[in-house]
């Protein structure tokens, strides 16, 4: 299995923190945020690693080399000046992933769930993790319901974590089921959401998922980066 790390972002609301440094190389417990992941996934047995960028692009190679110190191949891949979104930016990684399901994470966050407990072959066209909505983001993206797939909507609605392992077949015909945010970037790559592409394959319950009750935070402004600072110094 391959991993793919959503690390594209402008992080505007962390300025002037990402003035310099991407977000997901900000430090959060002593290490960039990034680096938990790859020691997950190193940890996890994962060898090979495609790290999508943008903003300051060129800093990830200088900090992270081409991941031999963690057992890791890392592949950097420079999406334009304007990120591609989640869902263009899986498209436009799916030839250096391969045609076997791949585990996907995004690069701001910080979490302690198990890597390990993703399924290698997910039921469906993909496996997403789910938490409780954090404060700032009370309504929720998705539902889970007992079987384990994740609806559209439902009683009990669940963010999702931005961890999940997809098969590349998801993005089939993806044009179909696009959103009207979808755009046409500078560089001629398509630019789209991810979410409207699983929520086109819900209703067949080809979207499974599970859910986290643990630790996880979204570094999305200075304060949440403190606080888990806070954290993990304790």
């Amino acid at each position: 299995m391959k991993a793919l790390i959503f690390a594209a972002g402008l992080g505007e609301r962390m300025r002037p923190l990402t003035d310099h440094t991407p977000k997901p190389l900000i430090e959060a417990g002593g290490k960039p945020l990034i680096v938990w992941h790859l020691e997950k996934l190193a940890a996890m047995g994962i060898q090979e690693v495609v790290i999508n960028t943008s903003w300051l692009a060129d800093r990830f190679p200088v900090a992270l080399g081409d991941g031999a110190r963690w057992g890791l191949r890392i592949q950097y891949l420079y999406e334009g000046d304007t990120p591609l979104e989640t869902g263009g930016g899986m498209l436009n990684a799916l030839a250096r992933l391969g045609q076997a399901p791949f585990l996907l994470v995004n690069g701001d966050i910080w979490t302690d769930f198990d890597f390990n407990r993703l399924p290698r072959e997910p039921q469906g066209l993909a496996h997403l993790v789910m938490i409780d909505p954090p404060g700032y983001a009370t309504h929720g993206d998705f539902a889970l319901d007992p079987a384990g797939h994740v609806r559209s909507d439902g009683e009990r609605r669940l963010t999702y974590a931005g961890i999940g392992v997809y098969r590349p077949a998801l993005l089939d015909g993806w044009a179909q089921h696009v959103d009207d945010h979808a755009s046409i970037a500078g560089n001629g790559k398509p630019r789209f959401r991810l979410a409207p592409i699983l929520r086109a394959h819900m209703p067949a319950g080809r979207i499974h998922g599970e859910h986290h009750a643990g630790r996880w935070t979204d570094v999305g402004t200075p304060e949440r980066l403190a606080d888990l600072n806070r954290a993990l110094s304790r």
